[in-house]
């Protein structure tokens, strides 16, 4: 079982860091490599994206529980990596699945929304 681990984070103003992970099967066999080089084709410049748009957890920060001047909506990616943990995806996608998605809502157009309004 060669899953694929999707690492990303949110980082906040202040350069505060939230690091998320999902993990997705890959019965394609994609090699890491083409998989990142489809990432970053469609995430933004920063490799930045919206996480709610491709169904993956927010990992905001909070202090006392709310959002502060220093928060946005965008998320970044790190990196892809093989392993052999099993698939965490709410939504049970294969990396092929979840790259499609990806590019649809790149096609869509990421969605900037202002995180104070959620406070």
């Amino acid at each position: 079982m060669n899953n694929i681990k999707f690492n990303y984070l949110y980082r906040d103003g202040g350069n505060f860091k939230s690091w998320g992970e999902v993990i997705f099967s890959n019965p394609e066999k994609m090699t890491v490599n083409e998989i990142e080089a489809k990432l970053i084709s469609v995430f933004l410049p920063d490799k930045q994206f919206i996480a709610s748009q491709i169904d993956i957890p927010e990992k905001f920060l909070l202090l006392d529980g709310k959002f502060t001047k220093h928060d946005h909506c965008y998320h970044e990616f790190d990196s892809v990596e093989i392993c052999q943990e099993i698939s965490t995806d709410v939504l049970d996608r294969s990396i092929s699945d979840f790259l499609n998605d990806v590019e649809m809502a790149s096609k869509t157009g990421w969605i900037a929304f202002d995180v104070l309004e959620r406070a």
